[in-house]
């Protein structure tokens, strides 16, 4: 089972619609078409650099009764939060306190097998091997909201290394929370701080980042997008059955998770943000204003996702790109359950766009295949927007 993150094999098809010069009447339909393919609600946020961003808001009729939805709303955002925690990394590295090719072990006597072989860089760049935290059933209860926990980075970490690791470390690539819960737990290790208060003063106070924060519980700071998913009598064929018994208020088909404990996700996907607020991280990121030169270049150091496709796309330190007809971005997505978002920009940070959705189990099981098309097509012709290229549609 995949949980926080799906990688993007960001991939544009050719078939071209010529659009007007402001994007934001075919985007507003793109958003449309996917709330009425059975998404509640879209955020959509674009920068093309050159005047005023444009922002979306849709949302089905019958979420309107609990929230209006605004595009300067609160979003849990995932496996996003591996940026955070990468760049947390590299300013520790700049500072001399880190080195990416610390051995686990290092920081975390005996708390990971063979922590000696595998490097920091390996947990960042998803080369270590470690098995995934989330697929474990124990995890289950915690990412439906049954079980309230208040699960530590050291604790997710044990989950994932009893399981026999995939691959001997450094040799193959596979995408696995479990890397950024050991990185969690080395980062607090190192500072004697905790994640929360790390992003916070490392991160969003500096940026001014208002409604950004590492969540502790299911709490949030200010008004947000309330997230869904299928209650029993609705879930696709594709979910499993035990996925209806996700906890939340239901109405209309629906049950209401957001109020659901996220500390299951840990440092791999606890982050809270907006699409204005990650717009200004990435700028600030990719300018260079939170890393030296030297670690952004190692952030932006990659290793191929898929091992036949070595010029497709890459996963660098916390961030993934890829090449797209109307451009190569930098991007990194996210999911828990009621979220589902991705964010992406140009090498510079000049550009930026953010797809926010509020509903996310369809992805993990390759169901609802009109909704998977549609936040397909939307994604796609952000990007295109946001580099004020016309959209392509068409996309399989």
């Amino acid at each position: 089972m995949r949980w926080l993150h799906l990688v993007t094999a960001v991939a544009v098809t050719a078939g071209t619609v010529l659009c007007p010069p402001d994007p934001t009447a075919p985007l507003r339909q793109l958003a449309r078409d996917l709330v009425a393919a059975g998404a509640p609600g879209v955020i959509v946020r674009v920068d093309d650099g050159h005047g005023r961003p444009a922002e979306i808001a849709e949302q089905a009729d019958w979420t309107k009764e609990d929230h209006r939805l605004a595009a300067g709303d609160e979003f849990r955002m995932g496996s996003n939060t591996k940026t955070m925690m990468a760049t947390l990394v590299l300013q520790l590295v700049a500072d001399g306190r880190l080195a990416l090719t610390d051995p686990v072990r290092k920081w975390l006597p005996d708390k990971v097998p063979n922590g000696q072989a595998i490097t920091l860089r390996m947990l960042l760049n998803h080369t270590s091997g470690l098995y995934d935290y989330t697929n474990d059933p124990a995890l289950l209860p915690s990412i439906l909201g049954r079980d309230p926990h208040p699960w530590t980075n050291q604790e997710l970490l044990a989950v994932g290394v009893q399981h026999p690791p995939l691959f001997p470390p450094g040799t193959q690539w596979s995408y696995s929370n479990t890397n950024y819960v050991a990185i969690g737990a080395v980062l607090e290790r190192a500072t004697g701080k905790s994640v929360a208060d790390l992003v916070r003063d490392r991160i969003t106070r500096p940026l001014g980042l208002q409604h950004t924060y590492f969540a502790t519980d299911g709490s949030w700071s200010g008004p947000h997008v309330r997230g869904y998913e299928p209650d029993a009598a609705h879930l696709p064929p594709e979910m499993p059955a035990d996925i209806g018994t996700i906890v939340g208020p239901r109405h209309d088909g629906h049950v209401d998770v957001s109020d659901n404990n996220v500390r299951w996700g840990g440092a791999a996907g606890a982050v809270v943000s907006t699409a204005s607020d990650w717009a200004r991280f990435y700028a600030a990121l990719m300018s260079g204003k939170l890393l030296p030169a030297a670690q952004l270049a190692q952030m932006r150091d990659t290793v191929p996702v898929f091992p036949d496709q070595p010029d497709g796309p890459g996963y660098g330190l916390g961030i993934e790109t890829g090449t797209t007809p109307c451009g190569t971005v930098w991007e990194h997505d996210g999911g828990v359950p009621g979220y589902l978002s991705a964010n992406f920009t140009d090498s510079a940070g000049d550009r930026t766009g953010s797809v926010l959705i509020s509903t996310e189990l369809f992805s993990e099981f390759d169901a609802e295949p009109k909704l998977a098309a549609a936040s397909k097509a939307l994604s796609n012709a952000a990007i295109c927007a946001m580099f004020d290229k016309p959209v392509k549609a068409n996309q399989n």
